[in-house]
């Protein structure tokens, strides 16, 4: 008896679309991170990404709890001394929903080429509206 290993060839990936309006962000990101892994195939390889596409829509509407909307921060670097920038996550979600949600779900996803690769395979969107019909992509209910 062999154990099956996949390789990217042989992979079929589908397209699903998520609607994130009412949903935590931290629960969003661990089921979406799972999906794009492809931790739900019984065909699961580590070392291979065998994950599907994942369409995000309104992310605008991702609820964080408690007061993490004031208290939390969202940190970067600029490379010089003294270049740490600080964002609360109220106005990072104001001005961008779309890259808070990316970076809850890659903080997910392993790091390195293959981590970079399945978050190529997620595509977010602040309202309703995506530009992935034509790839005719399933409703998937995630748990709240």
């Amino acid at each position: 008896m062999n154990t099956y290993m996949a390789n990217a060839q042989t992979v079929e990936r589908k397209w699903y679309v998520v609607d994130a309006d009412g949903m935590v962000l931290g629960r969003l990101a661990s089921q979406v991170a799972n999906i794009l892994r492809g931790k739900h195939k019984p065909i699961y390889t580590p070392h291979v990404d065998t994950g599907d596409h994942v369409i995000i829509v309104n992310a605008d509407k991702v609820i964080l709890t408690g007061k993490k909307l004031d208290q939390k921060f969202y940190y970067h670097h600029s490379g010089y001394v003294g270049g740490l920038k600080a964002t609360k996550y109220r106005r990072l979600m104001d001005e961008k929903p779309e890259f808070a949600v990316r970076h809850a779900v890659v903080g997910m996803l392993p790091k390195g080429p293959l981590g970079r690769k399945m978050a190529t395979k997620m595509h977010i969107f602040a309202g309703a509206e995506h530009a992935h019909a034509a790839q005719q992509p399933e409703a998937l209910e995630l748990i709240k």
